[in-house]
């Protein structure tokens, strides 16, 4: 899992890589926290890139992210792209290790 934190390294994943996984991580927020380590564990078993960025940190690109693809900002939120588009996303509880093995 790395972190990416300016718009300019998301842009270069769009076009470099084909299948990723995205993490919008907030460092305050526990729920955030609870769904941070569940996309850790499943990244941690899979062989396709993942990424993620602290908000607090990267609030640029974390807005940038909501208004190129037209998915309105939450924290935690995941995301699935393919070919350069989200084809998945989900927030909050929704962000477990069994929902992200379906994909």
């Amino acid at each position: 899992m790395q972190k990416v934190q300016s718009v300019e390294e998301f842009e270069n994943l769009l076009e470099q890589e084909g299948r990723f996984f995205f993490f919008k991580h907030s460092l305050t927020c526990p729920i955030s926290g609870n769904a941070y380590n569940q996309y850790q564990t499943f990244t941690s078993g899979i062989d396709e890139p993942s990424y993620y960025l602290a908000v607090q940190e990267a609030r640029a690109l974390s807005n940038y992210i909501a208004e190129r693809f037209g998915i309105r900002h939450e924290s935690p939120q995941a995301f699935l792209f393919e070919k350069g588009e989200p084809i998945w996303n989900a927030s909050h509880n929704r962000i477990t290790k069994e929902a992200l093995m379906k994909l």
